[in-house]
């Protein structure tokens, strides 16, 4: 595609998307009054779904679409890093220097490692019941396993930290998301609509179509954050000029 065919491209679809702004701001509430219907449906939308947690409800029912578009932001500015801080032509790999640990800190971070990973196993899979999710528990998964990072050195993340395989959880988490979307389609509903079973009110299988969303934010975000971290890491530490 030549470079005025791609100009073309966007402002006809950056003028589409305008006009479909315009169109759907014209129909919000007016600022400062008292009316606000999205509040006082929220709540009743959420228990009518099985959904616990009213905050994933509106997230990954109420509003799926807006948040697979969330998902594929940060899918795009973790590809966009990667691609800015690989490997140039003019530089080189070198062999990371050991670090130097306390005693006490290794300790510690030996005995945080599998906390923090099971507490964002645990945040992920509980969250359409209390306050948490797949964005939180991805945040907290990352951070767990970066604590080899802190407690040992450079080496050790390493070992326990498969790029190559999260580069392709991060794929599989975005575009799960976007497939869970077609589900409904399948049996006519809209898309992204939940038409799962709803299960109990409360218990781990509730809330029909919203744990499964949740499950696949939670293996990209983890996965993405990871993947960031290391481009960072290994530009600081692997990779100088030559």
């Amino acid at each position: 595609m030549t470079r005025a065919a791609r100009i073309s491209v966007f402002w006809v679809a950056a003028l589409l998307i305008a006009a479909g702004y315009a169109a759907a701001c014209g129909k919000l509430p007016a600022f400062g009054g008292p009316f606000h219907p999205y509040a006082d449906r929220a709540v009743p939308a959420a228990l009518d779904q099985r959904t616990a947690n009213v905050v994933a409800s509106v997230t990954f029912d109420q509003r799926g679409f807006d948040t697979l578009g969330e998902e594929f932001i940060l899918f795009t500015s973790v590809l966009g890093a990667a691609l800015l801080l690989r490997r140039a032509r003019d530089e080189r790999l070198v062999r990371p220097r050991p670090g130097r640990v306390q005693p006490t800190t290794r300790l510690l971070g030996t005995l945080l490692l599998p906390i923090a990973l099971v507490t964002g196993v645990y945040v992920v899979a509980h969250g359409q019941l209390t306050p948490g999710g797949g964005f939180q528990g991805g945040v907290v998964l990352a951070t767990g396993l970066h604590v080899a990072y802190l407690a040992a050195d450079y080496r050790v993340l390493r070992r326990v930290r498969p790029r190559a395989a999260l580069d392709v959880a991060d794929a599989i988490g975005a575009g799960a998301f976007a497939a869970l979307g077609l589900v409904p389609l399948a049996v006519g509903a809209a898309y992204l609509e939940n038409v799962l079973p709803l299960g109990t009110l409360g218990q781990l299988t509730s809330g029909g179509l919203v744990p499964l969303l949740n499950a696949a934010v939670g293996v990209e975000v983890g996965s993405a954050l990871v993947v960031l971290l290391a481009a960072f890491i290994d530009q600081a530490l692997e990779i100088e000029s030559t």
